[in-house]
């Protein structure tokens, strides 16, 4: 934000953080409604599974730039019949518009509308997703195994949460 880019958001540096299981923090308690007006939750969708959260708006170049990595690393888990969920949190946009890049784009996986949610769903972040695009891989009980500030690529995105459903 202070780097004088005047790019509205505050982008992240691609660090990647894997936090191992004896580490993680409370699991994330994630519901909201979708951009298409249907509802989502870890505790429905995602319970007992590696769910992966990518906070994002169509807005944000590095977010429209890692939708293809996301979509094809879905398709593949989905596919193959993995315990692995998917959400987007679209942020700072209404669900119009979210709704409208996500079909564009052909992005299957559901996506949640933070604006239509109020704000909810960044919040129940936890203050894990500072940057956008972010995203999270939580473990079979909700809980952040692994975090990406700013884009990712198909082959980070399958290697966190391949390490993630390899735990005991």
């Amino acid at each position: 934000a202070g780097s004088g880019s005047r790019a509205g958001y505050a982008a992240g540096d691609g660090a990647i953080e894997q936090v191992a299981p004896s580490a993680r923090g409370s699991a994330l308690s994630h519901a909201g409604t979708t951009v298409d007006g249907g509802t989502w939750s870890i505790s429905e969708q995602g319970a007992g599974k590696v769910v992966v959260v990518n906070v994002w708006g169509s807005w944000c170049p590095p977010c429209v730039a890692e939708t293809p990595a996301l979509q094809g690393a879905w398709a593949a888990y989905e596919k193959a019949g993995k315990p692995v969920a998917f959400v987007g949190i679209d942020t700072m946009e209404s669900p119009e518009t979210g709704l409208a890049f996500l079909k564009a784009t052909g992005v299957t996986y559901p996506s949640i509308s933070d604006q239509a949610s109020l704000g909810a769903p960044v919040l129940a972040l936890q203050g894990k997703a500072p940057a956008t695009p972010t995203t999270l891989v939580l473990d079979r009980q909700g809980r952040v195994a692994a975090r990406v500030l700013g884009p990712i690529t198909e082959v980070t995105v399958r290697n966190l949460v391949d390490a993630v459903l390899a735990e005991a």
